[in-house]
């Protein structure tokens, strides 16, 4: 009997312990959310992948803006064709720039070969400002073709040009500057009314491959010969005054009863006036230029001079930063910004002194 209790017994932890067997087992998956919890430690993982993008956010913004930079960054180039120093109207292109540079706070530059005729100089100051990562570039030429291969370069490179004063030949760059064409047929229609038909006069030319050389010495002609007067000379004197007083003097000699001269700039006009001097014909030969500088207007105003065509080079130079700025920041413009003529004789002289 008492065998019977213990082996009764016995059964009973048996059983108990079996029951607390299969409890630990079955904590297991009761912990299982606890080993989810990678998982959910995942979950900031994902939410940080996605940051990026949304980080990113701005930066799309921008592109789709343009990627434009702020002007401070931004630089850009003024080449002239001759220095400011050595020509009152190359001097009022730099005054136009620099005035624009300071207001819309850009980083500019104004550069210019030493001579009007050193075109491999300015190639070389167009080469070192690609290398120097310039974003836009307003150019007078110097050799419009020359210059055309370079400027396709930088234009290939993403800086954006426009053409000041004079037109170049790269296609669809905007020009901002005179005509030169109607601004000179301007002198020689004042000519025509100031002479008489079959009256003997001269033309003193600029550089002749440069457009604005090439339009003025066209408009002149026209003009000239549109009333009857006879051209006797065209000759290059390169925008010089001392060349321009040279090819005065040879002209006097061959055609001593010349009784008028255009001078394609003012440097050149006032150098023909110098000739004009010497020869002791001041008064008896009508004398007229283009550009109207203040020493012309002080010429004109003096009697050495008649007459001379005003341009607006401070324009020309204001409105080609602002405009290059323009380009820069995607804006678009017209293929041509006239600055506009005026005929100056004695009687508006004053106000271009």
């Amino acid at each position: 009997m008492k065998s019977l209790k213990f082996v009764g017994l016995l059964v009973i932890v048996v059983m108990a312990l079996a029951a607390c067997g299969t409890s630990v087992p079955s904590a297991a998956p009761t912990s299982a959310p606890a080993a989810a919890a990678p998982t959910a430690a995942a979950a900031p993982t994902a939410a940080q992948a996605v940051a990026p993008t949304a980080a990113a956010a701005p930066t799309a913004a921008q592109a789709a803006a343009g990627g434009k930079k702020e002007p401070k960054d931004i630089k850009i180039l003024v080449n002239m064709k001759g220095p400011g120093g050595g020509n009152p109207f190359w001097a009022a292109v730099q005054k136009g720039a620099e005035d624009a540079g300071k207001t819309l706070g850009v980083q500019l530059t104004v550069l210019s070969p030493p001579a009007e005729s050193d075109v491999p100089s300015q190639i070389a100051q167009i080469e070192d400002a690609i290398t120097k990562g310039v974003d836009g570039i307003a150019i007078a030429p110097t050799d419009p073709a020359a210059l055309e291969p370079v400027l396709q370069k930088a234009i290939d490179a993403g800086v954006k040009v426009v053409f000041i004063d004079t037109k170049g030949q790269n296609a669809g760059v905007t020009f901002i500057g005179t005509n030169n064409e109607a601004g000179a047929k301007l002198a020689g229609d004042y000519m025509c009314k100031n002479l008489k038909s079959g009256d003997k006069v001269a033309i003193l030319q600029g550089i002749i491959t440069q457009s604005t050389g090439k339009a003025r010495a066209d408009g002149a002609k026209a003009g000239l010969s549109g009333c009857g007067l006879n051209i006797v000379a065209e000759t290059p004197a390169e925008w010089d005054k001392a060349k321009g007083q040279a090819a005065m003097e040879d002209i006097l000699t061959k055609n001593p009863d010349l009784k008028g001269v255009f001078g394609s700039n003012d440097n050149m006009a006032l150098g023909a006036v110098e000739a004009i001097k010497n020869a002791g014909l001041t008064g008896k030969i009508l004398v007229v230029g283009f550009d109207a500088n203040p020493d012309a207007a002080a010429a004109i105003l003096a009697g050495d001079m008649n007459a001379s065509v005003a341009q607006a080079p401070s324009n020309m130079g204001k409105l080609g930063v602002e405009s290059a700025l323009k380009l820069i920041q995607g804006e678009t413009l017209d293929p041509v910004i006239d600055t506009g003529t005026e005929l100056v004789t004695k009687d508006n002289a004053d106000k271009y002194k």
